[in-house]
């Protein structure tokens, strides 16, 4: 069953928890056999109640107590076993399950809703972990019991026994078919929650734009219709849980009915004794809460299916790019970058790079021009092997990238983009995002490169500067200058220039240029240009259109030729003119 196949995949997770897990079954043991005692003590005490005999009683009572506070240590020890056990596994699942979508491609992250993943992080793993905390002491404490204390009844009076089980086949099916229920129910409700978490992550990452339209209305209206339909999917689980308790209660008290009448005909037999009557009652009131424990939790068990399955849903996902067994680091390169026939397509019926071929050599500047959706971001994707082509191979410093390891190779490419992305964290940070120990002089040395030292300096705590989520606290020149600075931080030989001065101030912009032109020194260079001014003294120029390069040359060489790019850059200077 895909139930039983969702809750055993998560044992490899559990099983390093043995120590922890054998003590806590150890206390589970002592819990259940102190709880045993109990009916057997009922029944004296209920004896020497009759006879009036006060030190029999003082006896029994001194007694019983002992056993509840050894029950009770025994009850404490299970919990903070079994509690350390599974806060430990839901540490080492949440683990695994980040380090695994990191290995996703980017495919993957373009169409999924972060709110999503970020809700099967953090509360899918959490209801998790709090159902195998119960399944792991208060199931299996609950479950011994309703074994142990039946065969104690047996021994007791069978009859009786009998009876009181009579209606116990009813009430496990019951239990199945509301669980069952249950499992449709919470499926569709923990999607409605992750649908909700997506479109808050949505909203707030947007939230300028939002303000910017005077669409706080609007959002406010669908964010209530998204949270009726959570209401209403949440509002169906529980009135199904509402209906299942009154039903089985209702079975229990017949049940219990049952045995009042038996018992009171056996007494009038002279078959049993009011003693035996009260410790057979005292076992079954014992019997009630574990019962009513198990349904419980086999109801939370049956809920947190969904949240399992939605978790190795997501360990399931295979990445599109994957390293070979035999890939090897690649060295320091000079920065030779060559595409040989290379195609590739996203949908295999729209082509978006064809036969293209494509030679840099160290310290060359291309700069890539077209309009938008020609291929120019794709092909830059297909160097840092975001993507694989179809056919044809990228190759740098005449190693092919696919027979190298991501990490070695995207360590030898650095990117600005034009939408800059920082960090929760210190401007240290962000300049050596990714290094695990950061060197302070290699930082200072970036930001001297790219034109931030100055402004750095002139904040209070430097370098120790906390920069607000996405960098909102700083100017867009200064979260620029930061990005070419983190570009630089580890000394690439390739650089990815993706238009980084296109939404600056004319001010902000020439700092940029300044510090774009100083780390374009002695390095391979690729401009994604959307402003033709940009690539004037670039070494080639590549026209790309539908995929394929037109055109290729120098600014002067291609304007001369009055093709595609003269007319490219005859409606930006006439457009920039008026």
């Amino acid at each position: 069953m895909k139930v039983r196949s969702s809750y055993w995949q998560l044992l490899p997770y559990l099983w390093p928890q043995w120590p922890l897990l054998i003590r806590g079954l150890a206390c589970i043991l002592g819990f259940v056999l102190f709880t045993l005692a109990v009916p057997y003590l009922a029944g004296q005490v209920a004896f020497y109640l009759g006879q009036g005999n006060v030190n029999r009683i003082a006896y029994w009572l001194g007694l019983a107590t002992l056993v509840f506070f050894v029950r009770g240590l025994c009850q404490y020890g299970q919990n903070v076993f079994m509690i350390a056990a599974t806060l430990n596994m839901v540490l080492n699942l949440r683990k695994r399950v980040y380090a695994h979508l990191h290995k996703l491609g980017l495919d993957y992250f373009e169409t999924t809703q972060t709110g999503d993943l970020t809700y099967r992080l953090t509360e899918d793993i959490d209801r998790v972990g709090e159902i195998v905390d119960k399944l792991s002491h208060q199931f299996l404490s609950n479950l011994l019991q309703l074994i142990a204390i039946p065969i104690y009844m047996l021994y007791l009076n069978w009859p009786l026994t009998l009876a009181g089980l009579i209606l116990a086949p009813l009430m496990a099916w019951l239990i199945g078919e509301f669980g069952q229920r249950l499992l449709v129910l919470s499926r569709q409700s923990q999607n409605q929650v992750s649908n909700l978490s997506a479109m808050l992550t949505e909203v707030f990452s947007g939230i300028r734009v939002v303000q910017a339209f005077a669409a706080q209305e609007y959002e406010v209206k669908r964010f209530n219709k998204e949270a009726e339909i959570n209401r209403q999917a949440k509002y169906r689980t529980l009135q199904l849980k509402s209906i299942q308790f009154p039903v089985v209660g209702f079975l229990e008290a017949v049940s219990i009915i049952l045995l009042f009448l038996l018992g009171g005909w056996q007494i009038s037999q002279g078959q049993l004794t009011t003693q035996g009557f009260i410790s057979f009652l005292a076992a079954v009131a014992l019997l009630i809460q574990p019962i009513d424990m198990l349904i419980s939790n086999y109801n939370e068990y049956k809920q947190t299916e969904a949240s399992v399955e939605r978790i190795f849903e997501l360990m399931a996902k295979e990445p599109s790019i994957s390293e070979k067994s035999n890939a090897q680091a690649m060295p320091r390169v000079m920065g030779k970058v060559e595409y040989r026939h290379v195609d590739f397509a996203y949908n295999p019926d729209q082509p978006v790079l064809k036969d293209l071929c494509l030679n840099a050599s160290p310290g060359d500047v291309i700069a890539l021009v077209g309009s938008s959706g020609a291929g120019k971001s794709t092909l830059i994707n297909l160097l840092l092997r975001f993507y694989d082509p179809q056919r044809g191979q990228i190759l740098v410093d005449d190693l092919d990238i696919r027979d190298v390891t991501l990490t070695s190779l995207r360590h030898q490419i650095g990117i600005v983009p034009q939408d800059v992305t920082l960090f929760s964290g210190t401007i240290a940070e962000n300049i050596g995002y990714g290094q695990e120990e950061l060197d302070l002089a290699a930082i200072q040395e970036a930001a001297k490169i790219a034109n931030a030292h100055s402004f750095i300096t002139q904040f209070t705590q430097g370098y120790q500067t906390w920069v607000g989520e996405r960098g909102v606290n700083l100017s867009g020149g200064q979260r620029q200058r930061l990005a070419i600075a983190r570009a630089v931080a580890n000394d690439p030989r390739i650089l990815i220039l993706d238009e980084a001065t296109s939404a600056l101030d004319s001010e902000s912009e020439a700092l940029v240029q300044e510090a774009l032109e100083r780390v374009m020194q002695n390095r391979t260079v690729f401009i994604i240009a959307h402003r033709l001014s940009s690539v004037r003294r670039a070494d080639c120029i590549l026209v790309i259109e539908q995929g394929e390069v037109v055109e290729a040359g120098t600014h002067t060489s291609l304007l001369s030729q009055e093709g595609r790019y003269a007319r490219f850059y005859a409606q930006q200077f006439y457009s920039t003119d008026e």
